[in-house]
């Protein structure tokens, strides 16, 4: 089977460009208070690009950050025909994916795993030491 490049540069750069306009959305134009301070970490566009997954990053300083998420992905999911009207406004497409939005958590994830890490080698130098 053919590689497809056309296709998928394609799919990238519509990715981008969601990415890019749903976070200046979520920045300045979306006013509803379940939202909080997040920005857009990745468009992850379906192979036939009728739809979308939105993964929103939040700001790690919050107390409750599972609540804050959850809040925020249900403001989100509540914007989601505006921003959808918005996107195809702006970008002057016929179609514009059907969006759903994820909390992404690999930021965390990732901090805890470095945390872990460190620890171990503190411990291996103790060890050898």
């Amino acid at each position: 089977m053919p590689e497809h490049r056309g296709r998928k540069h394609h799919q990238d750069r519509v990715a981008e460009t969601l990415r890019e306009e749903i976070g200046a959305m979520i920045e300045g134009e979306l006013t509803d208070p379940r939202i909080g301070f997040c920005y857009v970490s990745e468009v992850v566009l379906n192979p036939g690009g009728k739809s979308a997954r939105v993964y929103v990053a939040l700001d790690s300083a919050v107390k409750d950050i599972a609540k804050a998420e959850e809040d925020t992905v249900a403001g989100l999911e509540a914007a989601k025909g505006y921003i959808r009207f918005e996107l195809k406004e702006r970008m002057g497409v016929r179609h514009v994916p059907d969006l759903s939005f994820f909390a992404d958590r690999s930021g965390r994830f990732q901090a805890r795993i470095e945390e872990l890490m460190g620890r171990a080698r503190k411990r291996q130098k103790v060890v050898v030491e």
